[in-house]
């Protein structure tokens, strides 16, 4: 379906998009497991030259020291399958492979009613866009994939 390439191209672009930056955080989590996180944290605002007393870097080293002893390996590991869940779904889009098709409607489905609680609870720009962006693409492909259907079911 050449009408329909150069929008599965763009989302297939913006899925691998997502993977790669899934991929970058799950090496950065990978980085620092192990590590004391405090220190870590203090070596940032320090190499910054940031002033730790002052509001955001105090803000910052508090986040940090609250956060709860996680295992960030695990974390790493879940950053790396949905990288390559992203990194998957990107090349079978950008090729036209019809399971991918279906499947970004799923996924890209599965988080509307969760964008919506998130505009609902806390609206901004940012959860109203990302939500829009999301039912643009979802649309897309509902639209592509009733397209393929219609043809099928009426063969030339």
């Amino acid at each position: 379906m050449a009408h329909t390439r150069p929008g599965l191209r763009l989302i297939a672009a913006m899925e691998a998009c997502k993977g790669l930056i899934s991929l970058v955080v799950a090496l950065g989590l990978h980085e620092l497991a192990g590590r004391n996180l405090q220190q870590v944290a203090e070596a940032l605002v320090s190499h910054a030259h940031l002033n730790p007393a002052s509001h955001l870097p105090g803000i910052f080293l508090h986040a940090v020291k609250s956060l709860p002893d996680i295992d960030l390996s695990l974390l790493a590991i879940g950053a790396l399958a949905y990288a390559v869940i992203r990194l998957i779904e990107a090349y079978g889009l950008w090729k036209g492979l019809l399971w991918t098709e279906w499947f970004a409607l799923a996924s890209g489905a599965i988080y509307l009613p969760f964008e919506v609680y998130e505009m609902l609870t806390r609206s901004s720009a940012l959860s109203a866009a990302v939500f829009v962006l999301n039912l643009l693409v979802v649309g897309y492909m509902a639209r592509v994939l009733l397209v393929q259907r219609g043809q099928a079911s009426h063969p030339r």
